[in-house]
């Protein structure tokens, strides 16, 4: 952006490039250049400028979207005495653009509404829009979009209006929002049948509903009620006019959820949904999906209401159980989209029942689930032409997925043996086409590890019969029957003797392109539950592993039958595991040796992390149980594997994708073997010094805090490990320190961190004593306002675990020199620390990083309680006390009572508490 303010012109071309310049360049500088025009402070005066001279609709949205935008983010920017200008002009240009197009409208009104609700001086308002408006019919759509957006305004993320603002608007909405319903009556009273008005009319008083502030007794006996259910009972209403209806009934649903305080409307609403149901069969009738999806939107929200009171009264008043009737009605219709609304209700109802667990209820409820599983099943089924194995990712497959984890959720109701039984029935009895049969075997696999193993024999018939079908049979039942198996697992481990004919089961179906994956999958369950069994069979898996890409698997399978077959080696008799893990590895060791000689070709195999991460599984798994004393089988190997790992990582050093699976691999070797690694601490080290100096991957950092752990403890080893952290901590510091440099590079961050606390962890003292733990400390100050999930996390976690060294009294001979250390470093930057956490919380932190945030003040405390009290007192007086629009943020008794709550506190509990409320007064 040039200094200065651009012209009008320029502004107009660079809006015309964006929407019309043919050359995508030409749109993206054009962007760019606008983007940087609405940071600016010119962006004020020229959208009111554009706005005035309404030239096109282009350049009327861009101003529009500005406004709103400033508002929203850069309100401060303006000084008090402009904000009643600025509400008249906003309210001027709505009233001049209002026939211009709907969504510059829209803009103009959140723009408006996001002004009212940041303005202290401005009281009152709806009653002031609705006085200045109400009498003119061509300014109600523009009213009732504000109207709409002002109540949906009030939670929002981008608005940081604070907790006492926002109650103080919450109460004065409350206030007018009679006048406001009574508005919306007349409107549809002078209007009669306007469509385009009534779905305003519904979306604004939805909106209503939705902010909780509506009367309920006013608006049981409203007449917009009674329209409301008219338009849903009416079977020419519009698909628009439908959805916003059907929205709005489900606003006023949710909006009762606490139905014993709102009876007259609770009842009202109970009434009006049970009279759509002919309504529904009209729109099945007509084939009408879009009605059919919204009537069962609103039959489940009724249930999901009335939830509690359908468990405590079953079939009594607004217990009701034709609710569920409702629900079981949509789920007999044929297109699953429509059942699929109501699982969220079911997985509720099922987990209300499961905690209350009264057997007498169950009795009720099973015939509904009983219902409701049949249908889940029939809407399981492939289409009869389907070829090949059915799809997992596809929107159906994902469907499956989620009636799977939903059946699996409410089978104790009807009980996992029973259904079991049944759904087996039917195919032993039956001869079902082969769709049925694949889905009946489908929900089977769903729940059978629900049913108990023990001496069961109709578990050990499914599994006879299962491994005998015949290779003729659709694939599709082949695939299912193979995920069968698999969840099987454990009658396999209680019935050995089902364990050859298992295996050749799923080895006919490794070899088989379309199943392979799957089998892979089933293998290694087998693997993972019957591990000792699996020992005679080791070679056999060995051979599948030295041929693995001759099946045709999917990466994951792969990995997985690596995972099973190192399971079961870590079960061999310890003299043989060195030898056969060295078999295992060398199909990798040998690939990636190739591509170190030979250089890339083309293809899979070309890839050096598909190998890197088969070695890490392998590693991963091998964990066989190992005397005090004894040799650790795997070290000889992982000592012979390393060059192979070292020239890879130096080849690829650049690559952050290859190191970090380098890494990966290395990590899960050191900890296969723990202290057996010890002789390649020293060049493994040296290699990550050098390599992070030049390419500073942050998985070095973690591979690092990795070495801590294992060999922090070792009188011998703890100096390297600190000049290790000492080499790695410089270029880390240069990272951080570039400009948005800790924005940028979280990774780095969190992996920094989760180091520097491995050391704490191991080695306090030596961590302690160095000249570097200065710089450490405060790169975690900076870093403490970090909006990042884990690094925060890491963050939070080094600070809390550095103080509590020097609070746990751990009887070690060194705790005093601890506590005398940490009192230095808290001396040193204590205030510091405690004022830019209190900063972070209120401004820059999401709600759930708080918990973290308050465990380290509460360390703080726990150390020297007098000196955070005073600590504390001078963060609390840094804070801003009021917001730009003139409200009150925090009051003089609110930040007493805060300092109060946390100094007294006899728990961390009690410090988050009082935090999370504290930081409301900020949002």
């Amino acid at each position: 952006m040039e200094a200065g303010k651009p012209n009008l012109t320029l502004v107009y071309q660079a809006v015309q490039a964006l929407y019309h310049d043919p050359d995508p360049s030409g749109k993206e500088r054009a962007s760019v250049w606008l983007g940087e025009l609405q940071r600016s402070m010119y962006a004020w005066e020229i959208s009111d400028q554009l706005l005035q001279l309404k030239q096109d609709v282009e350049s009327c949205y861009f101003a529009a979207q500005t406004m709103k935008m400033k508002i929203q983010t850069s309100f401060f920017e303006l000084p008090p005495e402009t904000h009643n200008a600025l509400r008249d002009s906003l309210l001027t240009h709505i009233q001049n653009l209002k026939d211009l197009s709907p969504i510059i409208v829209t803009q103009l009104a959140l723009a408006i509404a996001d002004l009212a609700l940041q303005m202290a001086s401005w009281k009152g308002c709806v009653h002031t829009l609705i006085e200045k408006y109400n009498n003119d019919i061509s300014s109600m759509p523009f009213l009732i979009e504000i109207l709409t957006v002002l109540p949906e305004e009030v939670h929002s993320r981008s608005l940081r209006i604070g907790a006492n603002r926002r109650t103080e608007i919450i109460e004065d909405l409350a206030y007018y929002s009679s006048t406001v319903v009574t508005l919306l009556t007349t409107c549809v009273e002078k209007t009669g049948n306007d469509e385009k008005m009534l779905i305003k009319v519904f979306r604004c008083l939805g909106s209503w509903f939705n902010l909780g502030v509506l009367d309920s007794n006013f608006m049981a006996s409203n007449q917009l009620l009674i329209v409301l259910f008219q338009v849903l009972q009416r079977d020419e209403t519009s698909t628009n006019l439908h959805e916003a209806a059907s929205d709005c009934v489900c606003s006023a649903l949710y909006a009762i959820e606490n139905v014993d305080t709102h009876m007259a409307l609770a009842l009202q609403l109970f009434q009006g949904v049970l009279t759509l149901e002919t309504a529904y069969h009209m729109a099945v009738a007509r084939e009408d999906l879009d009605k059919v999806l919204n009537y069962c939107r609103i039959f489940t929200e009724l249930c999901e209401t009335f939830l509690e009171t359908t468990v405590r009264s079953p079939g009594q008043g607004m217990g009701d159980l034709r609710t569920l009737e409702l629900l079981l009605i949509c789920a007999g219709h044929p297109q699953y989209e429509v059942v699929e609304i109501s699982f969220n209700f079911w997985y509720r109802l099922g987990e209300h029942l499961y905690k209350i667990n009264d057997a007498a209820l169950h009795t009720i409820f099973r015939p509904y689930i009983q219902r409701l599983l049949h249908c889940l099943a029939r809407h399981c089924q492939l289409d009869p032409d389907h070829e090949g194995i059915p799809e997992d990712t596809d929107d159906f497959g994902e469907f499956r997925m989620r009636v799977s984890d939903l059946v699996k959720d409410v089978i104790f109701l009807v009980g996992s043996m029973e259904c079991f039984s049944q759904l087996y029935s039917t195919l032993k009895e039956g001869s079902p086409s082969w769709e049925v049969t694949e889905a009946v075997l489908f929900i089977m696999a769903a729940i059978a590890k629900s049913v108990d193993p023990e001496n069961n024999p109709t578990l050990s018939e499914v599994l006879q019969q299962v491994v005998l079908l015949p290779e003729s049979v659709h694939m599709a039942v082949r695939y299912t029957s193979i995920e069968l198996v698999g969840e099987m697992s454990e009658v396999v481990d209680r019935n050995p003797r089902f364990l050859d004919p298992v295996l050749n089961f799923l080895m006919k179906g490794l070899r088989e392109k379309p199943l392979a994956s799957a089998a892979a999958k089933a293998i290694h369950n087998i693997c993972s539950v019957c591990r000792d069994h699996m020992t005679q069979h080791f070679q056999g898996l060995l051979d599948i592993a030295r041929s693995l890409d001759s099946f045709a698997l999917s990466t994951e399978a792969a990995v997985g039958l690596l995972k099973g077959t190192a399971l079961v080696l870590a079960r061999l008799p310890l003299e043989k595991i060195a030898e056969c893990l060295s078999d295992l590895c060398a199909v990798q060791v040998l690939a990636l040796k190739k591509l170190l000689t030979e250089g890339s070709t083309n293809g899979k195999s070309a890839d050096p992390t598909v190998w890197l991460d088969r070695l890490a599984v392998i590693f991963r798994h091998t964990n066989p149980i190992v005397e005090n004393g004894q040799t650790h089988p795997c070290q000889k190997v992982i000592q012979e594997i390393w060059p192979v790992l070292s020239e890879t990582l130096n080849t690829h050093q650049a690559d952050n994708r290859i190191v970090e699976r380098c890494c990966r691999c290395l990590r899960f070797a050191v900890r296969c073997v723990g202290k057996g690694s010890a002789s390649l601490l020293q060049p493994l080290v040296t290699q990550m010094v050098s390599v992070y100096q030049v390419y500073p991957h942050s998985c070095f950092l973690y591979l690092g805090s990795i070495l801590v752990d294992e060999y922090g403890m070792e009188e011998g080893c703890r100096q390297g490990l600190l000049d290790m952290l000492q080499a790695l901590c410089m270029p880390t510091f240069q990272l951080l320190e570039q400009q948005n440099g800790l924005r940028n590079h979280p990774d780095t961050v969190d992996d920094l961190f989760r180091l520097a606390t491995r050391f704490v962890q191991r080695s306090p003292v030596t961590l302690l004593s160095s000249s570097v733990i200065v710089h450490i400390i405060q790169c975690a100050i900076a870093a403490a306002s970090l909006d990042h999930r884990d690094a925060n996390c890491s963050v939070m976690k080094f600070v809390r675990d550095l103080i509590h060294t020097g609070v746990a009294n751990d009887h070690e001979e060194d705790f005093e020199l601890r506590k005398q250390l940490i009192g230095q470093a808290m001396e040193q930057h204590g205030q510091q620390l405690v004022t830019q956490l209190m900063h972070s919380c209120c401004f820059c932190l999401p709600p759930y990083t708080l918990p973290d945030v308050a465990e380290v003040l509460w360390e703080i405390m726990v150390f020297d309680r007098p000196t955070f009290c005073r600590w504390l007192e001078n963060a609390l007086k840094g804070l801003p006390k009021e917001t730009s629009g003139g409200a009150v943020t925090v009051t003089h008794k609110q930040l007493t009572d805060f300092h109060k709550q946390v100094t007294s506190a006899e728990e961390c509990k009690q410090v988050c508490w009082a935090i999370r409320e504290f930081t409301r007064l900020f949002r």
